[in-house]
């Protein structure tokens, strides 16, 4: 089984002053622990990467690279892709839905993914079912 990975949930991996810490990791060894596909986008890395070096500092990043990334299938963003989100988010004309969440709904319906590893309320509001 395939899994999307949102970095609301590689956030809170990360993140012992998270309040959603102690589940995501309990989800993030059941994945593991389960042998599914663990399936995101350079753009979530992107966004990941940048907070954690924003909130921690590199040894964070250094962490994430290190301990993490190898466990993911990294989809890249390509062209179309990133049009598709931008078209996406502009209709929506919400201010919380990123363009990093537009084109994760758009790679995660053209690679037949449903579920997401995430605590961000949009993919359920998308239709894809979300661990936690």
């Amino acid at each position: 089984m395939n899994v999307f990975l949102d970095s609301s949930a590689l956030f809170a991996v990360l993140d012992a002053d998270d309040p959603n810490q102690k589940k995501a990791l309990e989800v993030w060894q059941r994945l593991l622990a389960d042998d599914t596909v663990l399936v995101t986008t350079n753009y979530v890395l992107v966004e990941t990467f940048a907070l954690a070096q924003r909130r921690f500092g590199m040894e964070a990043v250094r962490t994430f690279q290190d301990e993490i990334v190898p466990a993911l299938t990294i989809l890249w963003i390509d062209k179309a892709v990133h049009q598709a989100g931008v078209l996406a988010m502009l209709a929506a004309g919400s201010r919380t839905l990123s363009l990093v969440d537009c084109a994760s709904f758009h790679v995660m319906r053209q690679n037949g993914i449903t579920a997401a590893f995430a605590f961000d309320k949009h993919f359920e509001e998308q239709g894809f079912n979300c661990s936690p």
